[in-house]
């Protein structure tokens, strides 16, 4: 069978190749003393508040099930908007709000919406491996700009003027960013901006962490920079909606019948129950939830990014939102007589049963040196996990 050179053009997300790994063990050591903890995967381990579990049972009930607009429910659009102005004084009108199936959903949307066949999209290198699939699903070319602990790990306006050609179409940020948990000062990115439209170009950025930002310096939308942005974001991180799968992009006036037509076309809409079931994330008990819940995650990381630290693993930026530690492992793989985070990740999996994700997935500048800890788990796995490091590493 032959298939297509998009679809080859694709490489494996090894994040889940690990997981596979972690799971298969997994079984295996399930009734020892130490049996498996995962710590590989950007899932947080809390699940979707009461009221929002009342609002999906409701809609079955009462038969709510059938296709909405492809652009999602007005209330829930309405909602959406209301929450922009609420927790960061952003008036983003629920016209230019389009609720989809998942962030990924979104990206893919966007796009295909603005990407031509050979245009380059620049982006980050540590990212995620999914965004830059997504700009070649489009037939775009994803090029990725080293980036060092100083820049946080994002990048500089200065990087992106460098790296502009003629091929260049614009930029896909994240910030928060999966793997580092860093984000983009907010001067920085307006000067990034200020670079893209100089040259007539696209500002795409994930904001599907933002809600888990812990720092007051970082926490505000680019979506108050310029309402020509196209912002991403997603039910699954702060409102703990994963497998709903249900996201919003939030994009300029005039691409909203573009994004529509396609949406029409590939998704018909986002899952009509996961709809109604969001508009109780907006409820004042469930807004009060997902705040005790983050001050948990900041919790968590604020007692184990210093674990990793004291343990030789370092981490060169304390990471202001997200749930993840991008830790340099080289000391510690030499201990463990290993080389690289693909051979210490798996070297910690067998010997401590702790799952963590090797650097390789997000992109080739010093990766191989990293590893990534998802936090998204309770505080007494952390614990164990530390103890078992410990133990390991000596």
């Amino acid at each position: 069978m032959k298939f297509s050179s998009r679809a080859e053009r694709i490489e494996p997300f090894y994040v889940m190749e690990v997981a596979k790994a972690a799971q298969a063990m997994a079984r295996e050591v399930a009734a020892t003393s130490q049996p498996m903890i995962f710590l590989n995967i950007g899932e947080p381990d809390f699940t979707a508040p009461p009221l929002v579990q009342e609002a999906a049972a409701r809609a079955v009930r009462d038969g709510a099930t059938q296709y909405t607009n492809a652009l999602g429910l007005e209330p829930l659009r309405e909602r959406i908007s209301a929450w922009y102005q609420q927790r960061f004084g952003v008036n983003v009108p629920a016209r230019r709000i389009v609720v989809t199936a998942g962030a990924s959903a979104a990206l893919q949307l966007a796009c295909l919406a603005l990407i031509e066949s050979g245009d380059e999209i620049l982006m980050p290198d540590p990212s995620y491996p999914c965004n830059r699939h997504f700009v070649s699903a489009a037939d775009g070319k994803a090029v990725l700009v080293p980036t060092t602990a100083a820049e946080r790990y994002q990048l500089s306006a200065e990087k992106v003027r460098a790296a502009w050609t003629d091929k260049t179409r614009g930029v896909l940020l994240a910030s928060p960013s999966n793997p580092t948990g860093t984000s983009i000062a907010p001067d920085e990115l307006r000067r990034i901006h200020d670079v893209v439209r100089e040259h007539d170009g696209i500002t795409l950025i994930d904001e599907i962490y933002l809600g888990l930002s812990y720092e007051e310096e970082f926490g505000h939308t680019a979506l108050a920079i310029d309402d020509q942005i196209v912002s991403i974001n997603s039910f699954s991180k702060y409102f703990n909606m994963t497998g709903w799968r249900l996201g919003w992009m939030v994009v300029p006036e005039a691409m909203v019948p573009v994004v529509e037509r396609l949406a029409q076309n590939l998704f018909i809409c986002a899952s009509t129950v996961s709809q109604h079931a969001a508009l109780a994330c907006f409820e004042a008990e469930s807004i009060a939830e997902y705040e005790r819940r983050r001050a948990e995650f900041k919790a968590r990381r604020d007692f184990f990014i210093p674990a990793l630290q004291s343990m030789g693993l370092s981490v060169p930026v304390m990471p202001d939102g997200a749930f993840y530690a991008w830790a340099d492992c080289s000391e510690a793989a030499g201990r463990l007589g290993v080389s690289g985070s693909w051979d210490f990740a798996f070297e910690v999996m067998k010997r401590a049963h702790v799952a963590v994700t090797p650097g390789r997935d997000f992109g080739t500048a010093e990766t191989e040196r990293f590893v990534r800890f998802s936090t998204a788990n309770s505080m007494a796995q952390l614990e164990e996990s530390v103890a078992r490091l410990r133990r390991l590493l000596g």
